[in-house]
């Protein structure tokens, strides 16, 4: 059985390509997760190569940015090629299945978007229904 479950922040931003004949959508990106600590030091992090195909890679590159938080749930695929010295350079990926979107990005935990005046709401501007209603709640 070949399955993977990984929650990590992306790297960096996600890269949207399209595939020349079919135009399927494909998004990648590297996802950083911490690797245990072991014996109080902290062990560093592990970058780990994603790739989503479709309507789940548009999202992703629609929605995620760096430092977002995901859990990712796929399979390891790895490969080869020969780079321009003619080597051989060996890859290991994660083709994912399923991306869920968890914590915000770092950018908008450290600048909270600001409210408008508009709709900014305080009690006294509620009608008295609801007020009066405050009271009759039973917990």
């Amino acid at each position: 059985m070949n399955q993977v479950t990984l929650i990590g922040r992306l790297a960096r931003d996600p890269e949207l390509n399209y595939t020349p004949q079919t135009q399927t959508a494909i998004t990648r990106f590297t996802l950083a997760v911490d690797r245990p600590k072991r014996n109080g030091e902290d062990s560093g992090a592990d970058f780990i190569r994603i790739t989503v195909f479709g309507k789940q890679a548009e999202n992703c590159d629609r929605y995620l940015d760096k430092g977002r938080q995901v859990a990712v749930s796929g399979r390891i695929q790895t490969g080869s090629y020969k780079n321009r010295n003619g080597e051989t350079v060996y890859t290991t990926e994660v083709i994912a299945e399923r991306i869920e979107f968890l914590g915000g990005s770092r950018r908008e935990a450290a600048a909270p978007a600001p409210v408008s005046a508009a709709t900014q709401t305080s009690f006294d501007d509620l009608p008295d229904t609801f007020q009066a209603a405050e009271d009759d709640i039973p917990f």
